[in-house]
């Protein structure tokens, strides 16, 4: 049977590649590359570079495919992402098929790991449930954006005692900072959700394109770098055409339990 395996490659670093990321590269028959268009080369580049950097088996080769892009959500987000899901899985599933040998494996490269707001593994159930191809699936887990972020400036993702929540701008925007948790990661978040928030006290944690060499991170009170934030995203958004950002939020004035 065919096996698959979904590897986590890190949030941008080459060094982030796992020694059990890099064992899984060179075990895979095919390596799928996705590209997401012109504005997202870059995206496509850093996993060719991983690639020319960890893989020394001499039978792997590389299969590059276009991802289609996502509507704007309407009538609803849930049945857009939906429509999208089922486009990528049939285009997963033409690849499994067409490009995997019955006794072969291939590999695809995840963004940070593909257990964490990712929707890979949830797209290729997508494909098995459907029937027409068998395959074995391995996960392989790799570093997240959170960490990184959390690396990057220098901190721990938690208080003593205290709770976090990972969220998206979406539900930030509906829902406002969880009563229960001192710290709030947000990712997925491409309109400033924190600008919504009416605390400008809370302390705000934020990283674009971490782990790369283009890493810009902000940190601060809301209410003195919100705007710093909003401006230098946009600019880098510009400049690069894609942006890739995430951020934790921390309440104000909580002690700390010893």
């Amino acid at each position: 049977m065919r096996k698959l395996l979904v590897i986590g490659i890190g949030a941008g670093n080459p060094d982030h590649m796992t020694v059990q990321a890099i064992s899984g590269l060179n075990r895979a028959d095919v390596l799928f590359i996705p590209d997401k268009g012109a504005d997202k080369t870059d995206l496509a580049e850093l996993r060719r570079g991983i690639c020319d950097r960890f893989v020394t088996n001499p039978k792997s080769r590389r299969v590059e495919f276009d991802v289609p892009v996502r509507a704007q959500p309407a009538p609803s987000y849930r049945s857009t992402v939906d429509d999208w899901h089922e486009a990528i899985a049939a285009i997963y599933e033409g690849l499994i098929r067409d490009e995997i040998a019955e006794d072969g494996c291939g590999a695809f490269l995840i963004w940070g790991d593909p257990s964490l707001y990712d929707s890979a593994l949830r797209i290729l159930e997508r494909v098995r449930l459907r029937g027409n191809v068998g395959f074995e699936l391995e996960v392989i887990p790799g570093i997240t954006a959170i960490q990184a972020l959390a690396a990057g400036h220098k901190m721990a993702l938690n208080r003593i005692g205290d709770s976090i929540l990972v969220t998206t701008g979406r539900k930030l925007t509906e829902e406002g900072l969880a009563e229960n948790a001192g710290s709030t990661v947000v990712m997925l978040d491409g309109k400033c959700a924190f600008n919504t928030l009416d605390d400008k006290d809370v302390t705000i944690h934020w990283g674009a394109y971490l782990g790369t060499p283009d890493e810009i991170l902000v940190s601060g009170r809301l209410g003195d770098v919100g705007a710093e934030i909003e401006r230098t995203r946009e600019e880098a958004r510009k400049k690069k055409g894609w942006i890739m950002d995430t951020y934790l939020l921390r309440k104000h004035g909580e002690p700390e339990e010893n």
